[in-house]
């Protein structure tokens, strides 16, 4: 897990990463996807790889409750995993289960896979997630076939002008 920010607890730009190995390709694919929808800012991530030790545990973990909290108070949260069996990590899902409400925060999910095969996924799968724990979902997802990403800043940048979320007013650093 990345050092807080200035955005921290304020509704800044998260990038919240659910695969399990350290400094993944989904690691920077949601880093740079968080800069290509907030210009000029710079991302808090929770790499939740940092937080898999202690997340089922069964004391509480005072890290995972201060993602949570982060993860909620963000003005735009990447929510981003690899496909795994079809879908998001289970990572990812333990961790979201712990989080109580994403209401007043800008969701946008984005899953990285192998085959476009799974492409759907993001929709069918991450993107329902995230709208019921709360969060508004305002744009299609972001699904990111492996063989794309020698191109991926040319994808995202087409990917963030083509969303133009209206009123997106995120916290500058």
């Amino acid at each position: 897990m990345s050092a807080p920010g200035p955005a921290r607890h304020g509704g800044g730009v998260v990038a919240l990463v659910g695969n399990p190995r350290p400094a993944s390709r989904t690691h920077e694919v949601a880093v740079r996807a968080a800069r290509a929808l907030a210009p000029g800012t710079t991302p808090e991530v929770i790499d939740l790889t940092a937080l898999a030790p202690v997340l089922l545990g069964p004391a509480p973990s005072a890290a995972v409750e201060d993602a949570v909290e982060r993860a909620g108070s963000a003005g735009l949260l990447v929510v981003a995993s690899p496909t795994y069996k079809g879908t998001y990590t289970g990572l990812l899902k333990a961790f979201l289960d712990r989080v109580r409400s994403l209401a007043g925060v800008t969701a946008v999910p984005l899953l990285v896979m192998g085959s476009p095969r799974h492409a759907l996924a993001v929709e069918v799968h991450l993107r329902p997630l995230l709208v019921e724990l709360g969060a508004t979902v305002p744009t299609p997802g972001l699904a990111v076939v492996e063989s794309d990403l020698g191109r991926i800043d040319e994808l995202l940048a087409e990917w963030a002008a083509a969303l133009r979320i209206p009123g997106a007013v995120w916290a500058r650093d």
